[in-house]
C-alpha cells in the first residue's frame, strides 16, 4: 500500500550453530577407561621371631584412591586395605605353610589382582610338652528358655590366635566337664568349648581363655 511506513525489522534464529555447540560439548564427556595394574614379587619364606613385610607396587593411569582386600592370610600377619602391606613377626609356633594368598586392588571401576603365593615360616621345630585344661559349665536350657534335653556332648576349639581357633577336638560325653590338651607348643594358646545336641545342632562359641606355655 503506497504512503509512509514504519520500519519493519525481522529477527531470524539460527538454529545451526547452536545444535553445533550442544554437540561439541557432549563429545567431551566421553568416558575414558582408567588402567590399574598391580605387581612385586613377595618374599616366600619367613624365619621364625623375623618381621616380614610385603607391600605390592600399583599403577593406575588417573588418580583414584585404591584399596586392597587378601584372601587366606596368614593368622600371624597383618593387612592394610589402604596400602596392600602385609606384615607381621611369626612365632616358633607358625612353622608351616600358607598357600593361595591372594592380593587384589580396585579404584572403585575395575580391579586387579597377584598371583597368588604361598609364605612358609621357616625355624627350628618347638618342643611340644606344654598342656593345659579347659573346664566348663554344662548348659541346661536351648536358647530359647527350654529344658535341654538332648545334650549330646562338646567340642574343644583352640589355637595359637584367639581369632583363629584352627584345632578342635571333641568331647562325645554330656557328663564330662573338662578336657586337658597335651603337647602344646611354647607359646600362647586360646581355647573356646560349645556344646552339641543329638541332632548335631552347635551352641555359640563360649568366652575365648588363654594359656602361656613356656
Amino acid at each position: 500500500m503506497l504512503g509512509t511506513h514504519s520500519t519493519v525489522r525481522t529477527r531470524v534464529r539460527h538454529t545451526v550453530p547452536c545444535l553445533l555447540v550442544f554437540i561439541g560439548l557432549a563429545g567431551s564427556f566421553t568416558n575414558v577407561a582408567v588402567a590399574l595394574t598391580i605387581s612385586g614379587s613377595p618374599p616366600t619364606s619367613v624365619a621364625a621371631g623375623t618381621l616380614f613385610s610385603f607391600t605390592p607396587t600399583v599403577s593406575i593411569s588417573r588418580w583414584r584412591q585404591p584399596s586392597f582386600t587378601i584372601a587366606n592370610k596368614p593368622a600371624w600377619a597383618s593387612f592394610s586395605t589402604s596400602t596392600g602391606t602385609l606384615s607381621g613377626t611369626p612365632a616358633t609356633a607358625n612353622i608351616g605353610t600358607t598357600s593361595g594368598i591372594e592380593i587384589a586392588v580396585t579404584n572403585g571401576r575395575t580391579w586387579a589382582q597377584l598371583q597368588p603365593f604361598s609364605l612358609t615360616v621357616t625355624g627350628t621345630a618347638p618342643t611340644t610338652s606344654g598342656t593345659a585344661t579347659i573346664t566348663w559349665l554344662a548348659p541346661t536350657q536351648n536358647t530359647d528358655g527350654t529344658a535341654l534335653t538332648n545334650l549330646a556332648g562338646y567340642e574343644v576349639d583352640y589355637g595359637t590366635a584367639a581369632n583363629a581357633l584352627d584345632k578342635t577336638l571333641t568331647v562325645a560325653n554330656p557328663a564330662q566337664s573338662s578336657l586337658t590338651v597335651s603337647n602344646l607348643a611354647s607359646g600362647t594358646w586360646y581355647f573356646a568349648v560349645k556344646a552339641y545336641s543329638n541332632s548335631g545342632v552347635r551352641s555359640a562359641l563360649s568366652t575365648v581363655g588363654s594359656k602361656s606355655i613356656p
